[in-house]
Formats: structure tokens, sequence, C-alpha cells
């Protein structure tokens, strides 16, 4: 380490709640972070749209100002939690072509653009982190990309949107509806006022495409990550899964799979999804994310914590501050991404998985045998299945319900089963269909 290393210049574009605490934090904290960085940091300024309006911590006034673009060229690292794709990606461009390194917790703009914004940071030798973008305080960018790097990594199942966990939490522990437990979110806080990136797993969507790229060192298109929420989710089909032994999650799952030509392929996916609750995940509560891996030779590893909050955030983005103002003192280029990998992305057809589906039937004799076929038709195995039969208004047709569970196929024969089963005469509703991992 160099000694009497100048002061390091520290912009920040954003002043919103983790912006407005990281920058708190530099300056109440500057001293500490000075010793463990061997040079200390100097906050130069927070970009914001308007310098008047009110902030939860006090910055200076003296340190606020509209002028985001002179401000990146003035600094060694910029930090950018402004959000949204622009004006972010053009300011971090500008910032690595001035030679900073930089710090971000955008998501979107990472899973949209993040091969050109690495393909600039690799051209000049700056670094690019973004370790908040994924799952908040949890640690899991620097494992992937770093600790893991030379093992194989087969699987990962997380939970990494809290607000969608927190409500199929809240259904699965009080009894609430999707309705009730989305308004007790609202009202918490959980939830924004538009909840439609959550809850449509917009956001999760985002972060499994982070995810799997470093995983199997492949560039992922948002485009093709699949992508279901939880709206369609039932008290009922949360009730069916508790007796059944599993709970419902909101799961980005990210995997690498054997194609039927040879070689491998990924397959990334955000959809609710049964998890047996003697599994790791089924245990995680509330507004948390927990991230799961499986590896060829690190074996399980479960990353648990926050997965947002405006201290939980700015922690990631304090450690990725430290982590980049040690790279300006011992010097050397930044490490790239490694994407060369180049596995394809597999059809969403050809994925393996198993589907719980609940089905409203006519009760009469018959209509067992009559579903038991267009199973087999499809070649799909049966694995368990319970029925239970509501008492019907006298005079009514007597109707049933079923709970069929699959052995393991592809998605592309669930997929036409499930089709067949709405077009059967004895099935008067495909009530709910939701598939099983873990």
């Amino acid at each position: 380490m160099r000694e009497n290393y100048r002061n390091l210049k520290v912009a920040v574009l954003g002043g919103g709640t983790v912006g407005s605490e990281v920058a708190n934090r530099l300056l109440v904290n500057r001293e500490e972070l000075g010793r463990r960085i061997g040079a200390e940091l100097d906050l130069i300024g927070v970009a914001v749209r308007d310098a008047s309006k009110s902030r939860r911590t006090s910055i200076p006034k003296n340190l606020l100002t509209t002028d985001a673009r002179s401000l990146v060229v003035s600094a060694d690292i910029v930090v950018e939690l402004m959000g949204g794709i622009e004006p972010a990606r053009e300011l971090i461009l500008l910032a690595l072509e001035s030679g900073a390194d930089v710090i971000t917790a955008n998501k979107a703009l990472l899973a949209a653009h993040g091969p050109q914004l690495f393909d600039a940071a690799a051209t000049v030798g700056a670094q690019l982190y973004y370790e908040a973008a994924a799952a908040g305080a949890i640690p899991i960018i620097r494992p992937l990309r770093d600790s893991l790097a030379g093992d194989e990594v087969h699987r990962i199942l997380g939970i990494v949107n809290g607000t969608t966990n927190f409500i199929l939490d809240l259904m699965d522990t009080t009894g609430e509806s999707m309705e009730q437990a989305l308004a007790t979110a609202t009202e918490l806080g959980y939830a924004e006022a538009d909840p439609t990136a959550d809850v449509g797993g917009y956001d999760a969507q985002q972060k499994a495409a982070l995810l799997a790229q470093l995983a199997f060192h492949t560039a992922i298109p948002l485009e093709e990550v699949g992508r279901e929420g939880i709206t369609e989710i039932t008290l009922e089909q949360v009730n069916q899964a508790k007796h059944a032994g599993y709970v419902i999650k909101l799961l980005a799952i990210c995997e690498r799979i054997g194609l039927p030509e040879g070689g491998y392929g990924v397959s990334v996916r955000v959809h609710p999804t049964l998890v047996p609750r003697s599994h790791p995940l089924a245990a995680v509560h509330g507004a948390n994310n927990a991230v799961f891996v499986e590896a060829e030779a690190a074996g399980s590893l479960m990353f648990y914590g926050a997965g947002a909050g405006g201290p939980e955030t700015a922690s990631a983005v304090l450690g990725d501050i430290v982590s980049a103002a040690r790279r300006h003192v011992v010097g050397g280029p930044g490490v790239a991404e490694s994407t060369h990998a180049d596995l394809p992305v597999v059809d969403p057809g050809l994925v393996p998985t198993r589907y719980q589906i609940s089905l409203s039937v006519t009760d009469q004799p018959g209509v067992l045998a009559s579903i038991a076929s267009i199973f087999s038709d499809a070649g799909v195995s049966v694995e368990t299945l319970s029925q239970s039969t509501p008492h019907d208004a006298v005079g009514e047709p007597q109707t049933a319900t079923l709970v069929i569970q699959t052995h393991q196929a592809s998605e592309a024969d669930l997929s036409q089963t499930v089709e067949k089963l709405a077009s059967s005469p004895v099935v008067h509703q495909v009530a709910g269909v939701v598939r099983v991992e873990g």
C-alpha cells in the first residue's frame, strides 16, 4: 500500500433514501473509513434534481448540486443511486470514460445495458461495482463473481423481492387474502403505491438476469428471463400448499440444464413456486431475502438477510466504495466481468419442472379415469392426488376439488396437459397452477 496517498473524491448521484444514507455515512464515518482504506474519502457533492427539497438525513447544503455532469468528471469514485435508465446510463458512461470507478444499485439499468457498461469499464481499466443491485445488504455478487468463479454453479433459487415475500408470508401465517396482505404491505411501507414492479415479478426478473450472468458467465438478455408475478395466487392455493407440506414463494430460478443435442444451456425464470417446508428457503419470513446456491464443489450455500431499505442498501454500497478506494490505493486495473461462456438460453418448453394443479370437477363416476387419461396421453405422471367435496346447494350438480401434483416433466408437456384439462367436459375450472421446486 502506498503511504500518504492523496484523498479520493467521491460523488453521489441521487439524494433519495439510499443516496442520503450513503452521503451521511461518508461524512460521519470519514475517519474510520480512511483507516480501513489507507486514504481519506472526500464527498465532493450529491447530485439531485431539486436542491431545495427537504431530506431524511442532513446533507450540508453546499454539497447539493443539480449539475451532475460537472460532479462526475471531478470524481475518482462515482456512486449512482438515481435509478431509472436515463440519465443514469449516460452519467455512468461519462464517469467510466473519465477514469472513475462506479458503484451502482441500479438493477434495471444493469439488466438492460449491463454489457455496454461493463465493456466501457474494461476499455479504460475501471471497475463497475453493483453489490446492492441484486439483494440489498446480502453479499451475493462478490461470492458469485469471485469466490465461486472456479467452481461450477448448477442452480440458484432466490427470494429476491421483499415485498412479495412479505405478502405471501402474511397469507401463509395469518390467513389474509392477497388483497388484504397487499394493503398491509402498503400501509407498512413494504409496497409502493403502484406495486406492479414487485407483485408483477419485474423487479425479481431484473435481479435474476444479474445473478444468472454471474453464475454462468453468460450475458442474459432480460427478455429471455421468464416472468410470472403473484397476482393470481389465491388464499385457497396457499392453504392447499400448507396442507401438502409446502409454502408458496416467488422464486428467481437460474440453472444449468443439459441440452438434447449435448452440452449445456441456461434457464432463467421467475414465478410463484411451491417450496417444501423442510427447505431453508421456506423459513425466510417477512420482507427478508435469501439466495440458495448449489455448486459442484462448494455444495449448497445460502445467503440470507434484508433485501431492501435505506440503511441496508447503503451498507452494500459502502462496501463497494471501500473496495473501489482500496483499488485506487493499491493500484492495478479493474477486474473485467466474465461473460465468455456464452451458454445458450434454453427454450422454456424444455425446462424440467413439476406442477401442482387445482381443478374443480364434476363429482361423478368416471371423472378420475377421464382426467388420468389426459395425463397419460401427455406423458405426464401423477405423484399425488387429493380430493375434497364442498357442500353444494340442493338441486345443484355436485362438484369436487382435485389437487394433483405431478412428477417431473418438461414445461411444454405440463403446459399442454393443463390446456387439455381446461377443455375437458368434466372440468369446470382450472383453479390454479403452481410449479414445485426445491
